[in-house]
């Protein structure tokens, strides 16, 4: 009998035992959130303080839902990375079906926020309110990368709940490998600086693809 899951309920331990995912433990493999990242300009960084005391301000009063996380601190880091321009498109709310090899399991979903280049895809984000630890987004984030169009090539994705980040790498090819960063936070300058200067790294890496 097949069983169909909630992309939100998803465990890690059924991506490994379902779909054959593995953590890779090689530090080479995942090194494009640390190296040749972009230098920012002052008027970025100066874009990057407002984020960080518009999340701080509002974070006084109540913790802060995941609409308002997105609207706050995520939309504008995406201007900032340039997603919003041209070779780049933004989808919200893409739906993601996924099913094991033994096909004893579905896992279906939509993709909070998704930037894509043509049919490649760019950055797969979830968000979570910041009441909940960022990494309870990781799973349901693996299970719609395991959905992308262009498997042979390496899908990024961004977990957020507004106090921190975590990117996320996939490849699929003979085995399905994955690797994450460590949280970066928004609290600390320069590794909210880091955060915008990841995401223009992958921008840059998917248009070197796929020229």
């Amino acid at each position: 009998m097949v069983q169909t899951i909630p992309a939100r309920d998803i465990s890690l331990y059924e991506l490994e035992e379902k779909f054959g995912l593995q953590l890779a433990t090689d530090t080479n493999f995942f090194t494009e959130w640390t190296e040749n990242l972009p230098t920012l300009t002052d008027n970025e960084k100066q874009a990057i303080a407002r984020v960080q005391s518009n999340y701080l301000n509002l974070n006084k009063h109540r913790l802060i839902s995941e609409e308002a996380v997105k609207m706050v601190v995520l939309s504008p880091l995406l201007d900032l990375a340039g997603f919003y321009q041209l070779p780049f498109e933004i989808e919200t709310e893409t739906s993601v079906e996924i099913s094991a090899e033994d096909e004893s399991i579905i896992v279906k979903g939509n993709i909070d926020v998704l930037v894509i280049q043509k049919r490649f895809w760019v950055l797969v984000i979830e968000s979570k309110s910041s009441k909940f630890d960022v990494m309870t987004a990781l799973p349901q984030a693996l299970a719609y990368m395991l959905d992308c169009p262009n498997p042979a090539q390496p899908t990024f994705g961004l977990l957020i709940n507004g106090r921190e980040f975590v990117f996320v790498k996939l490849i699929q090819q003979e085995h399905l490998w994955y690797a994450r960063s460590y949280a970066l936070s928004i609290e600390r300058d320069s590794e909210l600086h880091q955060v915008l200067s990841i995401l223009k790294r992958l921008g840059e890496l998917i248009l070197k693809i796929i020229s």
